[in-house]
């Protein structure tokens, strides 16, 4: 009889036992990976979230897309308005920055730049020798700080026919400036031509009021 007695195996011990056979690799070839979870963790607070949202607005889901859609608008209007300040902020001096400069001097020095086959400084200085001689013509009130976008806005006020062009060219001189753009001997000889026309050019009024 005592050798047909049972064998015990204390609680702990059996727990113990089993926790080890099941820590094998062998039983977790399928479990996802540890990103996986955390992913699968993240989506069902997501989830969670919206359906919580959803449920405590009017009209439900069609409410809560309504709202999400004027967060977007909201946040593109936003960033909108902060890219014209920042723009505007680095307009800083003006079309003319700190220079005082005839038309004359101004079409010398884009020459010159473009004699080097340096575009960006050549359309730079022709859009600042096409403004100068507007000023010198009194087609445009010579005024400290004012943008090329300023300018194309007041002279084609007074030369309508050009008005499309000029704004061309503020764009230009702004992309060159302010937005990193290459320039190229196409866009200097369309500036440079534009140039050549406006002196042509009879203004159907003066910015300030004067008449050539």
């Amino acid at each position: 009889m005592s050798g047909d007695a049972p064998v015990t195996t204390p609680r702990d011990a059996a727990r113990e036992a089993a926790e080890h056979e099941l820590s094998k690799g062998i039983y977790h070839q399928n479990d996802p990976s540890l990103f996986q979870r955390a992913l699968d963790w993240l989506w069902g607070k997501v989830g969670d979230l919206l359906s919580a949202a959803s449920g405590a607005t009017p009209g439900g889901g069609v409410g809560l897309l309504v709202i999400a859609l004027i967060v977007v608008l909201l946040a593109a209007a936003l960033r909108w308005r902060l890219g014209r300040i920042r723009q505007t902020s680095t307009d800083g001096p003006g079309l003319f920055g700190d220079h005082t400069r005839t038309a004359a001097e101004h079409r010398a020095a884009a020459e010159r730049h473009a004699a080097a086959r340096r575009w960006t400084e050549a359309s730079q200085e022709r859009m600042r020798a096409l403004v100068r001689s507007l000023e010198e013509r009194t087609v445009l009130d010579p005024r400290p700080g004012r943008t090329a976008d300023e300018a194309a806005a007041d002279a084609g006020r007074a030369l309508p026919d050009h008005a499309a062009a000029l704004r061309d060219a503020a764009r230009l001189f702004d992309d060159l400036t302010y937005g990193g753009r290459t320039g190229t001997e196409p866009a200097y000889t369309g500036l440079r031509d534009l140039d050549t026309q406006l002196l042509r050019a009879k203004p159907q009024f003066a910015a300030g009021g004067a008449r050539t």
